[in-house]
């Protein structure tokens, strides 16, 4: 069922996550550089940068969670996305999935709903000085190696 997902769960770890069957996102890259999305204000974390993304719905695996959080959040048209790599985040009973993806640089992306100030470009060197959302700048070290092989 669409949107059975969404909701807060506690972790084995005591941590609070959102979507009661784990989450997704998807990172696209043009083998230079990553589109990230700047969060507004009133979202987790908001006033920082990650992927778009979100909960996964009990039927739906982490790459088809990912590409429709995509059209949720951006207007990047699919059929110049192609999914390679993923990165599994686990917290003990509840995981975020990074998608990995590429997509040509010159495709225009931008926000599609209100939970994106803006989607920008960034080269693999400027991210780690971005203010980051915590799980994503957490990741990203993991995610940049899946990059660079």
């Amino acid at each position: 069922m669409s949107g059975d997902g969404n909701g807060w769960v506690i972790c084995a770890h005591g941590h609070r996550h959102w979507g009661l069957y784990g989450a997704a996102g998807i990172l696209l890259t043009d083998g230079e550089r990553v589109m990230l999305q700047h969060r507004a204000a009133w979202t987790h974390e908001g006033g920082t940068w990650a992927v778009p993304g979100g909960a996964r719905d009990s039927h739906e695996d982490a790459i088809a969670a990912a590409l429709r959080e995509a059209v949720e959040e951006t207007t990047i048209d699919l059929a110049h996305v192609a999914p390679f790599a993923e990165w599994v985040d686990e917290h003990g009973g509840w995981s975020y999935t990074t998608v990995i993806a590429r997509a040509p640089s010159h495709v225009h992306v931008a926000p599609a709903n209100a939970e994106s100030v803006e989607m920008r470009w960034w080269h693999f060197s400027d991210v780690v000085d971005l203010p980051l959302h915590a799980g994503f700048a957490a990741a990203w070290p993991h995610l940049r190696e899946l990059l660079a092989g």
